[in-house]
C-alpha cells in the first residue's frame, strides 16, 4: 500500500495495519475456520470482514463504491445502504456498471447519472467508460478510495470483471486508492477452461488474455490484472473471504443469490453460462426472454434431431431434452421455436465450455438454417477465429477443444501465481 497520499496519523496507521491483516490472513482461514458454509465452515465475504473490522481500512477516506444489486449482506441489505447509515464510513459516491447500480437496465444498457432516492448519493455511470474519461469521473466525484463489490459469474465475457479492470486502470490515472472486496466464484475456482483470448479480439467482453471460464475470484483477478496486464499498476488492496474453498459451488456459501444481471436469475444459469453464452454469436436464441436463459437454446425449424445428436456426443454430467418455447423478448420474440434444454445432473464432472462447443457443432450438423452472426461476434466471445473456422470446416468437438490446449496451459501457469484459496 502506498502511504504517500495518506495521513500518517494514529488512525491512518491503524488503517494501514488493518489492510495488511485483511489481505494476508485470508488464505489460512479460507482453508478451514469459521462455521456454516459446509463442513462446519462459515463463509465471510470481503464486505463482512471489512465491516467486522470497523471499516478501519477506509478510515479518514472519502469513499466511492462500484457495485450493483449483488452488493448485499447475507440478510440482503445493500452495502451502500449499510455504509451510508454508518458514521464510521464517509461514503460520498456510487458507481454503476452495465445494468446499473440498482439493476434496472437490460443487456447493453445502464442507468445513467442520477441521485439515489434511498441515500441521496450521486450515482455515476461507468458503463462503456474507461481510461481518462472514467478517471475524470472519479476525480469529479472527489473520492479518495474506490471500493469494488460485485458478484461475478465466472466467465470471461461477463462484463463486470472488465468494469473491475477499467476502474483499476482509471483509479491509477486519477490517483485514487482501489479496494476489492471478495465474493465466491459461483461455479467454483477449481480450474480454467476454454480458449484464451487473443489480444486482437479485445472488447468489453474480454479485455485481456484469460480463459473463457477463468476459475478465479474477483480479488484474484484484480491481483492478476495488476501483476500482468495493467501498464501502471493500481494502488490496490484486497479483502479476501474466509471459509471458502476452491471446490465450493455457490450453494455451499450460505449466501443469498441476487441476480447479477437480468438474465442470470439463478446459480444454475451461471453453471452453464460460460459455454452456452456462445450462442449469442449465432442466429439461435440463447434463451433470453424465457425463465431459463442460457439453459434453453433454439430457433425456428429445429426439431428433436438436435437433442438426440447432442446426447450422442456423450458429454459428462449433462443431458439434453428436446424443448419448445416462445421467448418474450430478444431473438424470436413471441414465436414458438424448437431446441434443447440443458439438464446438468453431475456438476462435478460437467465442463461448460466443452458442452457449448458440442452444442454448436451439433446444431450446425442437424439444422440447415444455422448461421453465425454477420459481425462474427463469436470471435469476440471465444477470443479467436479458430472456433468458428474449425466448426465451419467440419471439425468435431474434440478437435476444436484440442486446438486451444497450448494457450490454456500457458494461462494456467500464469493464473496459478495469483490463487489465494485452497
Amino acid at each position: 500500500m502506498n502511504l504517500s497520499r495518506r495521513s500518517l496519523s494514529r488512525r491512518g496507521l491503524l488503517a494501514a495495519t488493518t489492510a495488511t491483516a485483511l489481505t494476508s490472513a485470508a488464505p489460512a482461514a479460507a482453508a478451514g475456520g469459521g462455521g456454516g458454509s459446509g463442513g462446519g465452515r462459515r463463509l465471510r465475504t470481503g464486505f463482512e470482514r471489512l465491516a467486522a473490522d470497523g471499516y478501519a481500512l477506509l478510515d479518514g477516506e472519502r469513499v466511492g463504491v462500484v457495485t450493483n444489486p449483488t452488493g448485499v449482506t447475507r440478510d440482503v441489505r445493500h452495502i451502500v445502504d449499510v455504509m451510508h447509515a454508518d458514521e464510521r464510513v464517509n461514503l460520498v459516491a456510487v458507481f454503476g456498471p452495465e445494468h446499473g447500480f440498482r439493476g434496472t437496465a437490460q443487456a447493453g444498457g445502464s442507468e445513467g447519472r442520477y441521485d439515489d432516492p434511498a441515500t441521496g448519493l450521486p450515482v455515476y455511470d461507468t458503463y462503456q467508460k474507461s481510461g481518462k474519461a472514467l478517471a475524470d469521473i472519479f476525480t469529479a466525484s472527489r473520492v479518495d478510495t474506490i471500493v469494488f463489490d460485485i458478484q461475478d459469474a465466472g466467465a470471461r465475457f461477463y462484463t463486470y470483471i472488465w468494469t473491475l479492470f477499467d476502474c483499476m486502470e482509471s483509479a491509477e490515472l486519477a490517483g485514487k486508492r482501489f479496494v476489492v472486496l471478495d465474493r465466491p466464484n459461483p461455479v467454483t475456482g477449481r480450474g480454467a477452461y476454454g480458449p484464451v483470448l487473443h489480444k486482437e479480439f479485445a472488447t468489453f467482453v474480454g479485455r485481456q488474455p484469460i480463459s473463457q471460464a477463468h476459475g478465479m475470484t474477483v480479488t484474484e483477478l484484480a491481483l492478476l490484472f495488476n501483476g500482468e496486464f495493467l501498464e501502471r499498476p493500481a494502488d490496490l488492496e484486497t479483502v479476501r473471504m474466509t471459509g471458502w474453498k476452491r471446490s465450493d459451488f455457490y450453494d455451499a456459501s450460505g449466501l443469498p443469490w441476487v441476480p447479477p444481471s437480468p438474465n442470470m436469475p439463478t446459480p444454475d444459469t451461471a453453471l452453464v453460462y460460460s459455454g452456452t453464452c456462445l450462442f449469442e454469436g449465432t442466429n439461435l436464441s440463447e434463451g433470453r426472454g424465457t425463465t431459463r436463459p442460457f439453459e434453453l437454446l433454439g430457433a425456428e425449424g429445429i426439431d428433436r434431431k438436435w437433442a438426440a445428436a447432442a446426447n450422442d456426443v456423450g458429454l459428462r454430467g449433462v443431458d439434453f431434452r428436446e424443448a419448445y418455447f416462445a421467448p418474450t423478448f430478444s431473438k424470436f420474440q413471441g414465436k414458438t421455436i424448437g431446441g434443447v434444454q440443458l439438464h446438468v445432473h453431475d456438476r462435478e464432472s460437467y465442463d461448460p465450455v466443452r458442452t457449448g462447443i458440442a452444442l454448436l457443432v451439433t446444431a450446425k450438423k442437424t439444422w440447415s438454417g444455422f448461421a453465425w452472426r454477420p459481425d462474427n461476434w463469436i470471435d469476440k466471445l471465444t477470443g479467436t477465429t479458430r472456433v468458428r473456422t474449425m466448426i465451419d470446416a467440419g471439425a468435431d468437438t474434440d478437435e476444436v477443444v484440442a486446438a486451444w490446449q497450448d494457450d490454456l496451459a500457458r494461462f494456467r501457469g500464469v493464473r496459478r501465481r495469483y490463487l489465494h484459496y485452497r
